[in-house]
C-alpha cells in the first residue's frame, strides 16, 4: 500500500509526541489527535511504527496511549531497573516479587467491580493499604502452608518472610528497609508514571483516568482479572 508523504510526516510526528509524552489527548494537541482518529492511513502508519518499537497504540475513551510491551526493557522497565527503583539495597528476588504483590493488591482493591466500570472506589490510605498487604500475605502463607501438591503457585512464605524483615516506623519513615518506606517508594513510583495520585501530607493515594482508562479497556479483561484475582488468593466468582 503507498502513503502519501504528507501522512507520513504526521505518522511520524504523531508517534514522536507519543515518545515524549506518552499519551495523546484532543485537549493537549487537537491538530495531532484528530489527524490520528479521523486518518486511517496515519494511523496505522502510527501502529506500524508502535510495533517496530515494540509497544502498542491503542485509544481509550479519548486518550492515545504509547504502550511498551512487557519485553521491551528500552521503553519500558527491566526487572533489574524495577528492583533497583522499588526495593532496598541488595535486594533479593523475594523483595521484587514483594513490591509487585503490593501494586497487584493496590490494583485489586481500587479496582474490584463488576458494573459498568472496575472501578470500586475513589480513595485509599496508606495505612490501609498496608493492613490489606499484611492480611493477604498471611491467608497466602497459611494456604501454601496446607498446601500438599504445589497446586497454590505463588511463593507467599518467602513474601512474607522479605515483608516482616522490614522494620516497621510509626515516623513514616521513607527508608526501603521499613514497611512504610517500601510503601512510600512505590507508590511516588506509580505516581510518576502518572498512574495515581499520591497526597503524603494526608497518606492519602487516588487514581487517575489513565490508570482507570487502562484497568476497564485493557487489563481487565476477563483472562487477566481471574489471573490476578487467583495470584492474591481470591475466589474467581
Amino acid at each position: 500500500m503507498a502513503y502519501e508523504m504528507e501522512d507520513i510526516r504526521t505518522a511520524q510526528e504523531i508517534f514522536y509526541y507519543l515518545l515524549e509524552y506518552h499519551e495523546l489527548s484532543e485537549e493537549d494537541e487537537e491538530r495531532l489527535y484528530r489527524a490520528y482518529t479521523e486518518n486511517e492511513q496515519v494511523q496505522n502508519l502510527v501502529k506500524s511504527q508502535g510495533e517496530a518499537a515494540q509497544c502498542m497504540v491503542e485509544r481509550y475513551a479519548g486518550v492515545v496511549y504509547l504502550i511498551p510491551g512487557e519485553e521491551n526493557d528500552f521503553l519500558g522497565y527491566s526487572k533489574a531497573r524495577l528492583k533497583a527503583e522499588l526495593c532496598k539495597s541488595g535486594a533479593a528476588n523475594r523483595d521484587y516479587y514483594l513490591s509487585q504483590f503490593v501494586i497487584l493488591t493496590l490494583l485489586v482493591e481500587f479496582f474490584d467491580g463488576q458494573g459498568s466500570t472496575s472501578k470500586a472506589r475513589d480513595y485509599m490510605r496508606v495505612g490501609e493499604l498496608q493492613n490489606c498487604v499484611t492480611e493477604r500475605l498471611r491467608e497466602g502463607a497459611q494456604r501454601e502452608s496446607q498446601d500438599t501438591d504445589g497446586a497454590a503457585g505463588t511463593a507467599f512464605s518467602g513474601m512474607l518472610e522479605a515483608y516482616e524483615a522490614l522494620r516497621s516506623d510509626e515516623r513514616g519513615s521513607k527508608a526501603k528497609t521499613t514497611k512504610e518506606g517500601l510503601l512510600h517508594h512505590i507508590l511516588s513510583f506509580l505516581q510518576k508514571q502518572g498512574l495515581i495520585e499520591y497526597v503524603e501530607e494526608d497518606e492519602m493515594i487516588k487514581t487517575t483516568k489513565k490508570l482507570d482508562h487502562f484497568m476497564d479497556w485493557n487489563l481487565l479483561n476477563q483472562n487477566n482479572y481471574h489471573r490476578v484475582r487467583r495470584m492474591l488468593g481470591g475466589s474467581d466468582e
